[in-house]
């Protein structure tokens, strides 16, 4: 027994080894499955039994399934491609439109390829992940399938002329991993190969380029990087047209650091990028490279979040040699969000104290030019489709309390509303405020708080506090929709913090938070709780948090570590036991962002705030609610099973409820969400609203 492993049993928490809950990390043994039935039947009988229920679910589930949603597409040679899931359709519809058509209130659509169809033919759950087509034409290809919504998927070639599977075509079994088309006949494939071809946390690290009709395990290998790399890969470097103009491999060095290779000279030579800097794309016979740190380079320092480039054809003959020059830079409290290039463009999303902005770069006579996108002003706003083959571009824009809407452009200017979204709430008299909280170490820690009409601060609202606060991931103000509906209109109050670890500033913002410093993003959400106490906004007795992934693990530190601040929690497909994180799905993977509990000195930054050791007797708990799903193949619903189960060990109240299907996403189809959404929010009313 290690010294850490020693002190959590004199403290009484047990150590890994002494895990009495260890038997549900099998995610579909007999005995777990048995022991996830008996809990979704109590769940089920408290809160589905509740009277509010089918109301609640049944408001969600319209919201869902209402035709009048706006269809997101992208732009193809065929037309407007958009994936649909409603009541009729629970699994989906590939399908097609025109431009013209889309711009109308009742578009026609084509079925290019139906799900439930294919689900029932096959006796599979079948999940629709999305398909990457051969460039230019995108006629042909590669559809990737989720049995019950799991990360792992496999493979189809596809064709969109004749709208059927290509029969003897690509067909790849269920991996983790990616496929990417080189052309007609050839893709470069990285996936479970078998022994010796995945990293600890699971993915692969091996890439093949695989002839159509030759067998796989035959296919030469081309990229291979190490197995303690988080996944390894190799890929292609095209531009807009479909041109390649060479190849990249990527090494995963941990979640946030990677190194890059270019073929060249029949060798793969190493790339003189910072390990948290990468390529971006090519736009305009440049080649884009992002840095999240300061890279100096070629005698000059570009900062942390900047956008760099390089002329192509000096960059392919001289990788490292390059001149390198500045096409953005951040200012005080920007960040950006997103890149996306149409055939002759780069727009960059921007941040700007969370509020959005677009830009449009177009590179001409040696210099790069900038002109900022006319969208609406504080909004989040975004790059929603971009055309490779034209300058075509479509935007969208939604704040808490706005239903989203789409513009569209034919060259990035002067974007014009051709979708608007119905509202699915009433709004009327219903407030935003940006607040500023103090957290343990004197940071200021913006958050928003939406007060529905007649609300006061006299500290009796219901009211719901949910973040995320790691991995460079925003939150940002979004349509509240369905949360609008059964919480606001029913007098609940809506907080969203923007925590440190997230990437609402930059990535310092991110950076400080991670690691050894990993307590600052837990410290800021209870700071943001106080704060809101102390305004009167809510009080103990009437206030929740909620979370997921990530999130799940915010919401787990908080209610562990102040229990007094909360009387609801709600954790959502969370990481909890953090000692054993590594060891469960592939956690292993985030190493680089929470640290390697097998190592002493870094089990020391873990240990003090892992929520699962930290459930212990002679404390009260805000009675959490714990869901997850069986499917999910990247958390893994072991963490919630086990919260649970020790929550129920204390003597202590708790609900649990595990979907069998969904992944880490929840639901796989609007019946299913809305299911969810219903029991966490009778779960919320009646802990902080009766």
């Amino acid at each position: 027994m290690t010294i850490a492993q020693s002190a959590a049993a004199q403290d009484g928490v047990p150590g890994p080894e002494e895990d009495p809950y260890i038997w549900l990390e099998e995610a579909r043994s007999d005995r777990a499955l048995a022991w996830v039935e008996g809990e979704n039947a109590r769940t089920m009988e408290l809160l589905a039994g509740d009277p509010r229920f089918d109301m609640l679910k049944n408001e969600a589930l319209a919201i869902f399934d209402a035709t009048d949603r706006i269809p997101g597409v992208s732009f193809t040679p065929y037309g407007l491609v958009n994936f649909w899931q409603d009541a009729t359709n629970p699994k989906g519809l590939l399908r097609l439109t025109t431009l013209d058509s889309y711009r109308t209130d009742t578009p026609q659509w084509e079925t290019v390829l139906d799900i439930d169809a294919l689900a029932a033919a096959e006796g599979r759950e079948w999940v629709f992940q999305g398909m990457n087509c051969l460039p230019p034409e995108e006629r042909y290809c590669l559809v990737s399938l989720s049995d019950g919504g799991k990360d792992a998927g496999e493979l189809r070639e596809f064709d969109m002329e004749t709208r059927q599977f290509v029969e003897g075509g690509f067909r790849l079994p269920e991996s983790q991993g990616s496929a990417q088309w080189v052309d007609r006949d050839t893709l470069l494939v990285s996936r479970d190969f078998g022994e010796g071809t995945l990293t600890e946390s699971r993915y692969p690290f091996t890439t093949r380029e695989w002839k159509r009709g030759t067998p796989l395990a035959e296919a030469p290998e081309i990229f291979r990087g190490e197995p303690t790399d988080v996944s390894s890969g190799a890929s292609l470097l095209r531009d807009s047209s479909g041109t390649i103009h060479g190849r990249l491999a990527r090494r995963g060095l941990s979640f946030h650091e990677s190194a890059y290779y270019w073929w060249q000279d029949g060798d793969w030579q190493k790339l003189d990028l910072p390990t948290k800097a990468g390529i971006a794309g090519i736009v305009d016979g440049r080649v884009l490279f992002s840095t999240d740190v300061d890279w100096e380079t070629g005698g000059q320092t570009f900062a942390a979040d900047s956008l760099i480039s390089a002329d192509l054809e000096e960059f392919k003959a001289d990788p490292n040699g390059a001149a390198k020059s500045l096409v953005w830079a951040p200012a005080e409290r920007q960040t950006k969000q997103g890149l996306a290039t149409s055939a002759d463009s780069l727009y960059v999303n921007l941040l700007d104290n969370v509020r959005g902005q677009v830009l449009k770069f177009d590179f001409a006579d040696g210099e790069w030019s900038v002109a900022e996108v006319a969208l609406p002003q504080n909004a989040t706003v975004g790059i929603s489709a971009a055309s490779d083959e034209t300058g075509e571009v479509m935007f969208s824009s939604t704040d808490f309390l706005t239903p989203s809407t789409v513009y569209y452009s034919a060259d990035g200017s002067n974007p014009e509303p051709i979708k608007t979204s119905p509202a699915r709430f009433d709004a009327a008299g219903m407030t935003v405020e940006q607040y500023e909280a103090t957290s343990a170490d004197g940071t200021k820690i913006p958050y928003f708080v939406v007060m529905p009409e007649g609300a006061t601060k006299d500290g009796t609202n219901p009211t719901l506090l949910t973040g995320y606060g790691g991995f460079q991931v925003p939150r940002l103000p979004g349509y509240l929709g369905a949360t609008g509906k059964m919480w606001l209109e029913r007098g609940g109050v809506y907080i969203l913090g923007n925590m440190r670890g997230g990437g609402e500033f930059g990535p310092n913002w991110h950076q400080t938070a991670i690691r050894e410093n990993k307590q600052r993003t837990w410290d800021d959400f209870i700071a943001i709780a106080e704060d809101a106490i102390a305004r009167g906004i809510t009080s103990a007795d009437h206030f929740g948090i909620q979370g997921g992934s990530q999130g799940g693990l915010l919401v787990g530190t908080a209610f562990t570590q102040r229990p007094n601040l909360f009387d609801a929690a709600i954790v959502q497909i969370p990481l909890f036991d953090m000692l054993r994180y590594h060891e469960i799905g592939r956690g292993a993977s985030w190493i680089g962002e929470y640290g390697d509990p097998r190592i002493p000195e870094q089990r020391a930054w873990i240990e003090p705030y892992s929520p699962y050791q930290k459930l212990l007797e002679n404390k009260d708990y805000p009675s959490p609610f714990f869901w997850a799903s069986t499917a999910d193949d990247r958390t893994h619903p072991a963490h919630a099973r086990k919260g649970a189960a020790r929550v129920k060990e204390l003597g202590q109240d708790y609900y649990y409820f595990e979907d069998t299907q969904g992944g880490h996403s929840g639901g796989v189809d609007n019946e299913q969400r809305a299911k969810i959404q219903a029991l966490q929010f009778v779960y919320l009313l009646q802990r902080l609203a009766d």
